[in-house]
């Protein structure tokens, strides 16, 4: 190629991420106005020691050394803002081989290593928070790598999911059940999760389903979410009792914890100009004072004090970073980006083998949390209003 077709090639490629960058969301165009990610290094730090060749996500933090339809379904979305193709497919194929995804039933939530020492399914339950984002993965590759296949799998789920995870709970209108099967706590009571509910997924449900739950589900989340946090801090789990509003789960735990840490993640990665996106984060503004005077944020939290105990490991500190920039926390953001970035670049020095010790403090789940977290704020990937996603590799393209 002649220095002069080299140069013309290069104007024409700017041109073109400025004319994509135009045309973006809001939230996308300002993350990508800067300059693309060049690559996503946590993503192959994680694929290379969790993400086996057939497609199997592997705890290693647990004797069980199990894989779940959560740790399946968030790896097909990272595989998917990485447009990392021959993952995502792997992926999808290992759920629906051994999970049962994509088949006429919901996926298995919990597979591996059993009480006689063979691998299967060892909790045929479903966890419905997974099976949203299979169906989001599905619906989104289908979207941007126009793959229509994947189209007819993301709908197949998502009826699933109307079918068998979805109530009427009085004046909470439709609301996501935990899994089909063991959530029931009485007559017209049940026990829901706050963290199970991204806003930007119900907003993408909506647009392909119209006339599903979606839309309504997502202003229950919003009470779902105010309502069970008097304190301003959410719980793990909760009671929602159709004559009684919400009530504390004092039976499994009034913690705020590993779970509810997602909720101001969501809250973080929802796109500003979704409406219910000012009203959630002003219900949880305790948190950004409270990692402001705790250095980070905390472990747990009584939800029905506000106490909280301990500090968080460092997946909690880079699934807060999107909270802490949406709520404008200047300074209690770049501290806990330094200690992600910190802690990060020290283990990945030591470079441990797959399945070592855990994998240490970048063990999965806060691997995941810091995909999530991390990964948004350095620009890989960005909701819109209406819930679809734009990856960094867009503007790459």
């Amino acid at each position: 190629m002649t220095p002069l077709s080299l140069k013309r090639r290069r104007l024409l490629q700017a041109g073109a991420a400025l004319a994509l960058v135009n045309l973006l969301p809001g939230a996308a165009a300002e993350a990508f106005a800067q300059g693309c990610p060049a690559g996503w290094p946590q993503w192959e730090a994680f694929a290379r020691r969790h993400v086996q060749a057939d497609g199997r996500i592997v705890d290693f933090s647990v004797p069980e050394q199990q894989s779940t339809s959560e740790s399946q379904s968030y790896g097909m979305f990272f595989a998917l803002a990485a447009n990392d193709r021959a993952r995502f497919a792997a992926i999808w194929q290992w759920s629906r081989d051994n999970l049962g995804a994509g088949s006429d039933k919901l996926p298995a939530w919990q597979w591996g290593r059993r009480e006689g020492g063979s691998f299967g399914v060892i909790d045929p339950n479903s966890a419905s928070d997974a099976d949203l984002w299979f169906a989001y993965a599905l619906l989104e590759a289908s979207r941007l790598w126009q793959m229509p296949q994947y189209l007819k799998a993301g709908m197949m789920l998502l009826n699933q999911v109307k079918a068998q995870e979805v109530r009427a709970m009085g004046e909470l209108g439709p609301m996501l059940l935990p899994g089909p099967y063991g959530f029931d706590a009485g007559k017209d009571r049940w026990r829901l999760n706050p963290s199970y509910l991204p806003l930007p997924l119900l907003r993408r449900f909506a647009g392909v389903d119209p006339a599903g739950p979606w839309a309504a589900m997502a202003q229950g989340a919003l009470k779902l979410v105010t309502q069970s946090s008097p304190q301003g801090f959410a719980p793990d789990w909760v009671i929602y009792d159709a004559g009684k509003g919400f009530q504390p789960d004092s039976e499994r735990s009034v913690l705020g914890s590993y779970d509810a840490i997602r909720v101001y993640l969501w809250a973080g990665v929802t796109d500003d100009g979704d409406p219910l996106a000012g009203p959630l984060r002003a219900a949880l503004a305790p948190m950004t004072k409270a990692i402001a005077a705790y250095g980070g944020p905390p472990e747990k939290f009584n939800t029905v004090t506000g106490a909280p105990e301990g500090r968080g490991p460092v997946g909690f500190s880079a699934a807060v970073l999107p909270w802490l920039k949406a709520t404008g926390a200047a300074d209690s953001l770049a501290a806990q980006k330094k200690l992600v970035q910190d802690k990060w670049q020290a283990w990945s020095r030591a470079t441990p083998k797959a399945g070592a010790d855990g994998d240490g403090e970048f063990n999965y789940y806060n691997s995941m949390l810091t995909l999530f977290g991390w990964g948004w704020l350095q620009g890989q990937y960005r909701f819109d209003a209406a819930g679809q996603v734009t990856p960094a590799w867009a503007c790459r393209s």
